[in-house]
């Protein structure tokens, strides 16, 4: 319903109207006016790079994976300050990391997860989409990064995408 009256993607819409509120100094007639418009146009405007919308089967999973993902941020940040400050070498090393997610988006969140936890960084991802290029700061087995990712982070997007 909320299509037809102009808001391509309401979800997106009603999120950019709370943050524009948040922003706002207070909730006024104008605030919310100016909300509205944006909330309207933004979608609109960027329709067209939404070439098909997102399709998350399982969305209630999702608040749980970005805990998970916060509280991994967390201790991943006092692992690699503890890394920093000993006097113990890393070992850097690069994985190939094989993807079994197809969406898009899904592949996306996972390599965002995975640079956005300390001591990883996605690097690339292989034109067929099958393969994830991750740097590890320090890394005594690649096959335990590997299994640590899917368990934590691939399987639950999974879940939530398919």
């Amino acid at each position: 319903m909320l299509a037809r009256l102009g808001f391509p993607q309401p979800f997106l819409s009603l999120n950019l109207f709370l943050v524009w509120q948040l922003l706002s100094d207070g909730v006024s007639g104008g605030s919310v006016v100016m909300g509205l418009i944006l909330a309207w146009m933004l979608p609109r405007l960027t329709n067209n790079f939404w070439p098909e919308r997102p399709a998350t089967v399982k969305g209630w999973l999702l608040p749980m994976y970005l805990l998970r993902v916060v509280w991994d941020i967390i201790t991943a940040s006092v692992v690699v300050a503890r890394l920093v400050l000993s006097t113990r070498q890393p070992q850097p090393v690069f994985i190939s990391y094989p993807l079994s997610l197809e969406h898009p988006l899904a592949i996306t969140m996972l390599a965002s997860t995975i640079s956005l936890t300390p001591g990883t960084v996605s690097a690339d991802v292989s034109d067929d989409n099958r393969i994830l290029l991750i740097h590890a700061l320090d890394a005594k087995d690649e096959q335990e990064v590997i299994d640590t990712i899917r368990k934590r982070y691939e399987q639950p997007l999974q879940e939530i995408f398919q």
